[in-house]
């Protein structure tokens, strides 16, 4: 009974092997996917390049100031409690003035990106005296502007781009800053009615003889300074007022000066005509022999000899020139022998250049014994 209970029990155990192995699952064959080929990349074509931004296109937002403590105060300036009648608006990257409050004397309105100055943003701003526009892009200046300040007293326009000067000023202006601008044109009459113009500066624009006529500054009969450097004239500007003080015409490709030019000056004090086109054949002997003159500047022109000056001089440049020698003696307002006693007599030129031209040291002593007051002389 026991081995036939033995037997059964081995053969249950031969079965229950059997089953487990059939189950097992079958390895499969690796199938093999098809090699893809890609298709060689092929480089689009760019398209057209975009051009360069043209000015004036992309300008930076305008910046905004913090709420002011006067409702007026446009949000693009500041108005400062210290300083309640001037309106600061510089460097804010505005393109239009704002409209001005009426307790507004003083506008600084430079380095921004305004183009044109229009009489809406000065309807209520009748009392302003002081306008600084250094540093647009200011191509036009609305003659009716001027009609709402008729108070102004300086108007500072350098650094833009007008190509005129502008039409209505008013006649309370006292200066009048317009230089590194495009101008080549004084319209008739600009100046007008002026008689308080103290100042007026043209400096780097493209003015020639043809733009100033004889009667263009007749009217500036309070005018004490001109500066008319570095723009294109040939000859002496006609009609300069005789009030006069600075005359600044240095870079320009004068030529020759009137034998009697300076003659009806009462109060010139200082020339310059540096990097011009002076030789002795267009420039008279004593034309700068005037008795208020302190300082002259010849320098960088073609000039083979000193010219005669007046003993109240008390600067002269002529460095860069074509002189050869120097003579004191020539030079000198008095006798060199004669024993002056009076020292309010000797000539007063206390600072001489000469470097640059064809002279070699030692410095004639005949210059030394006349103007004894030389404290500098470069050689």
């Amino acid at each position: 009974m026991k081995a036939g209970t033995g037997l059964v029990s081995a053969l249950a155990l031969l079965l229950l092997m059997g089953a487990v192995f059939t189950q097992r699952p079958r390895p499969k064959k690796p199938t093999r996917r098809p090699v893809t080929t890609r298709k060689p990349s092929v480089p689009q074509p760019a398209g057209p390049a975009q051009p360069e931004p043209q000015e004036p296109t992309d300008f930076p937002p305008p910046i905004l100031g913090p709420p002011s403590m006067y409702p007026d105060c446009p949000r693009e300036c500041l108005c400062s409690p210290s300083y309640p009648n001037s309106l600061n608006c510089e460097n804010r990257n505005i393109r239009v003035i704002p409209v001005i409050p009426f307790r507004a004397h003083y506008l600084y309105l430079q380095n921004n990106y305004i183009s044109e100055v229009t009489p809406e943003a000065f309807v209520n701003a009748t009392e302003v005296r002081w306008i600084n526009l250094a540093n647009n892009r200011i191509h036009r200046i609305n003659k009716q502007v001027f009609e709402k300040i008729p108070a102004l007293l300086y108007l500072y326009a350098q650094h833009n781009q007008l190509k005129e000067v502008p039409s209505g000023l008013p006649a309370s202006l006292e200066q009048l800053r317009l230089s590194r601008n495009r101008i080549s044109k004084i319209p008739a009459g600009a100046f007008n009615k002026m008689g308080n113009l103290t100042l007026l500066d043209l400096y780097n624009n493209q003015l020639s003889d043809s733009d100033l006529g004889k009667n263009t500054f007749k009217d500036l009969t309070s005018l004490m300074q001109l500066n008319l450097a570095r723009n294109i004239l040939k000859k002496m500007p006609a009609g300069i007022p005789s009030s006069l003080i600075q005359l600044f015409l240095d870079r320009n490709n004068i030529e020759d000066i009137p034998k009697d030019y300076f003659r009806d000056f009462t109060h010139l004090a200082f020339v310059r005509l540096n990097r011009n086109q002076l030789s002795d054949k267009g420039m008279p002997k004593a034309v700068f022999n005037i008795s208020t003159l302190l300082d002259l500047q010849l320098s960088h022109n073609q000039l083979a000899s000193v010219p005669l000056f007046n003993s109240h001089l008390e600067h002269l440049h002529l460095n860069h020139n074509s002189i050869e020698s120097i003579n004191g003696t020539l030079l000198c307002p008095f006798n060199l022998l004669a024993d002056l006693s009076d020292d309010s007599l000797v000539p007063k030129l206390r600072y001489l250049r000469l470097d640059g031209n064809h002279l070699s040291p030692p410095i004639p002593l005949d210059v030394i014994m006349c103007f004894r007051h030389l404290r500098s002389i470069v050689f």
